[in-house]
């Protein structure tokens, strides 16, 4: 089997990565490390590169339609790793995670209608419906200790004729949650009986840690086929994500014909040229075997950052995701307001990060790190933290 080289730098710089190219529209400043944009430093896979380099040598770029064994090649590698084979005629290409849930909210609600969100979340759950006139309501996560789970007493209390939707993410972002199957069960039933269509954003379900296991939420029961439209795609397992390749699943029929009807209507559903070249490759034997090493590679980095943290800076605590190369980093301890944790970060530490506050009620004091990258990176960007904490 082939070994492939996650310590290899790439630079990164100059070629339009949000990660990198934006840093001065974001942060102000461009000479800073960063830790970021959800995209990881790795290298993107070469058998994939292959397959888009031999498309290439063909001199004609014209339309192009999904090749018959696309959708069964996709479901076969949802049943070889979480246990469920969805039916092809359930699934949709969509043209990215972001979009879908832009696009469910405009097929399946009306403005005014409300948006039922969990956080501390990723920030476009709350944006998208919000600019799309729609009501965002939040039922937050309950932590103990490390712990999150859901409030499913106030999720009773709160939904009522205008919720229309409730967007999950499974795993979640930003704490890495792989949501055990009991609580994706009782979501759907709750969901399921109060008419709500659960949107739930798959798009780190092949980077589950440690053993962990990733649940569809679809599989779970009846109610949640019943009431689910599902999103899930290649690109940050295999560092693709400039490659729009999202799909949608949606085994409800009566739910599919409105979704996929809108979808249709407006040939959302087509497919760019080389988003099938991508996802073809990547769903491989081969594709597999570079995804483990990956993935004990984000492990490593993992535990090297929880190590480093308690032993040199023990005021900032990781908590350990269970899926994802995003680590939620607990920074309540130093007792810093918003602003000065931003700017500890940054212009103290030179590091570019999330800071948790754009992840809604329950990201204060929190930052989000990304350790998908080479780890000699990972230990520059600790130690700089380490020397800014230390000087205050």
């Amino acid at each position: 089997m082939k070994t492939y080289d996650f310590d290899r730098i790439v630079d990164r710089h100059g070629t339009n990565a949000v990660k990198y190219d934006a840093l001065t529209d974001v942060f102000g400043r461009k000479e800073l490390l960063p830790l970021w944009v959800a995209d990881m430093d790795f290298a993107t896979p070469d058998f994939i590169l292959d397959a888009l380099r031999r498309r290439l040598d063909h001199p004609v770029l014209g339309y192009t339609q999904l090749p018959d064994d696309y959708w069964p090649q996709i479901a076969a590698w949802i049943e070889a790793r979480h246990g469920w084979r969805p039916d092809p005629a359930w699934m949709r290409f969509i043209p990215g995670i972001v979009k879908g849930i832009g696009m469910a909210v405009l097929a399946l609600t009306r403005p005014g209608d409300k948006v039922v969100i969990q956080p501390p979340v990723y920030h476009p759950f709350r944006l998208v419906p919000e600019q799309m006139g729609r009501r965002v309501v939040c039922n937050p996560l309950r932590r103990t200790g490390d712990r999150y789970e859901m409030d499913f007493e106030q999720l009773e209390a709160l939904l009522d004729d205008d919720c229309r939707l409730l967007l999950l993410s499974n795993p979640h972002n930003p704490a890495g949650i792989v949501w055990p199957e009991e609580t994706l069960r009782r979501l759907a039933a709750i969901c399921d009986r109060r008419g709500v269509v659960v949107v739930s954003d798959e798009i780190h379900c092949d980077m589950a840690l440690y053993g962990h296991r990733h649940r569809p939420f679809a599989s779970v029961s009846d109610a949640a086929a019943h009431c689910s439209v599902t999103f899930g795609a290649p690109t940050k397992t295999f560092n693709i994500a400039g490659v729009v390749s999202s799909y949608a699943i949606v085994p409800d029929e009566a739910l599919r014909r409105r979704f996929f009807g809108w979808l249709e209507a407006g040939e959302f559903h087509e497919a760019p040229l080389l988003s099938a070249v991508a996802t073809r490759a990547a769903f491989t034997p081969e594709g597999d075997a570079w995804r483990r090493q990956m993935l004990r590679y984000v492990e490593a980095n993992v535990d090297f950052t929880d190590d480093f943290l308690r032993r040199y800076v023990p005021r900032i605590r990781a908590i350990r995701p269970e899926a994802s190369f995003l680590v939620w980093l607990d920074c309540r301890k130093l007792g810093l307001a918003h602003d000065a944790l931003v700017d500890l970060f940054v212009a103290r530490a030179g590091l570019a990060l999330n800071d948790g506050e754009m992840f809604g009620p329950g990201g204060e004091g929190h930052m989000r790190l990304n350790v998908g990258l080479p780890r000699i990176r990972l230990a520059e960007a600790l130690e700089r933290l380490r020397a800014a904490v230390d000087a205050r």
